[in-house]
């Protein structure tokens, strides 16, 4: 591909940055309120849905220019839309298999934030081995019944709707019993519980259902095409947003170097260690590893290419690098890594207040990458099985080489 930006894509980035410098929020939105006030303000303005096709809401936009506000976004450390999971990978789903009815009768209030999603995929005993989940809808003629127990579940407790896989059959081998459903969230018979994470935060939750119900217009594709759909909503969550991440990346990055010429040890700048300079350069040569690899997922967005199996590699790449990333930096960092901000502005933040956003804590948060949308281990088998072609017996040994 070109990496030059034409006259349309500068001037796309221009306009852009003054819209985002004039309305980003000056405070934390701190409601739930603020934030839905926040994603429509984005919507309005063009920034959310940019791939979707006008005829269902969104803007029809290019790759090119999502990468630019995705990237622009993390410049100035925009808020996110609050939306994230229906905009990124469930509308997608949608608007794939979804019939007529759910695409009017779901997409444009995903868009807008009128109702918010989450994914019901991982359960306790199956998360990374997915096609092992036992939570199971029974049809009883009109509507299936739904029992069962789901983890791990971003925005459980504030979302209206989830996507949802579940057994339709166990009499057949596992990937091929289960089926793929819209599920809502607000009935009688959903529990969502936030789960405390190592970090402090609750972000996830678990969700159980006892005969809560979903309609049979609400199946998406066909009775036991679920694990079919399930590989066209991971195949967007391993593989977008990539360039955005990778600006977030950077400007961590510049940051950290901030700290560490600021920070002395021994009566002198972390900086001059060359052990520590040598750690830096190391970052920084990853980091533009991660930068062109966000390049080549635009580049197969650019011919019109959905991620496929081949979004693994970006999702194993840029996960097990931010464990590098944060391990080197609390490396460097040492014990000021528990009180410096990761943040935008290089500062300590009160620690007792829960306050998130140091070092330390994205170095917690970080390991959840290399698990969720599918485990480290689960990407190399998909990658040597889809990707390579490698048979089943030898790709683990293969890959290990």
């Amino acid at each position: 591909m070109d990496l030059n930006y034409s006259a349309e894509d500068r001037e796309f980035r221009d306009n852009t940055r003054r819209w985002l410098e004039a309305n980003v929020p000056t405070q934390e939105l701190a409601t739930l309120e603020e934030r839905k006030a926040w994603h429509r303000k984005l919507y309005e303005a063009g920034y959310v849905g940019m791939l979707w096709p006008r005829e269902f809401g969104g803007w029809g936009a290019s790759p090119m220019q999502q990468a630019i506000v995705q990237d622009e976004m993390a410049r100035v450390s925009a808020p996110p839309p609050i939306n994230g999971l229906g905009i990124g990978f469930i509308g997608p789903t949608i608007i794939v298999h979804g019939t007529d009815w759910q695409k009017q009768r779901y997409l444009k209030k995903m868009l807008t934030a009128e109702e918010i999603w989450c994914q019901l995929y991982s359960e306790p005993n199956a998360g990374s081995d997915l096609a092992s989940l036992r939570t199971r809808a029974e049809d009883q003629g009109d509507h299936f019944l739904v029992n069962g127990q789901k983890i791990w579940t971003s925005s459980g407790p504030i979302s209206d709707w989830g996507i949802l896989l579940a057994r339709t059959d166990s009499k057949v081998a596992k990937h091929k019993g289960i089926s793929c459903f819209l599920l809502h969230m607000r009935q009688p018979g959903v529990e969502v519980r936030p789960l405390r994470q190592i970090t402090g935060s609750s972000l996830f939750s678990e969700v159980f259902m006892t005969n809560a119900r979903a309609e049979k217009r609400d199946l998406i594709g066909k009775l036991n095409q679920g694990w079919e759909i399930a590989q066209t909503t991971l195949g967007w969550e391993r593989g977008a947003n990539s360039l955005g991440r990778v600006t977030r990346y950077a400007i961590a990055f510049t940051q950290l170097v901030r700290a560490a010429k600021e920070l002395k040890r021994g009566g002198r700048p972390l900086f001059d260690d060359p052990v520590v300079r040598a750690k830096l350069g190391r970052i920084y040569a990853d980091l533009e590893v991660q930068r062109y690899a966000g390049l080549r997922v635009l580049s197969a967005l650019l011919k019109s290419d959905s991620p496929g199996a081949a979004s693994s590699i970006t999702k194993l790449s840029y996960t097990e690098f931010e464990k590098r990333y944060y391990e080197l930096a609390l490396e460097i960092l040492g014990h000021r890594g528990q009180l410096i901000s990761a943040r935008e502005e290089f500062e300590e933040v009160d620690t007792s207040s829960g306050e998130p956003g140091t070092w330390a804590t994205a170095f917690l948060w970080s390991r959840a990458g290399t698990i969720y949308s599918g485990s480290s281990e689960i990407q190399k088998n998909i990658i040597g099985e889809r990707v390579l072609g490698l048979p089943k017996e030898v790709r683990a040994d293969r890959l290990k080489a």
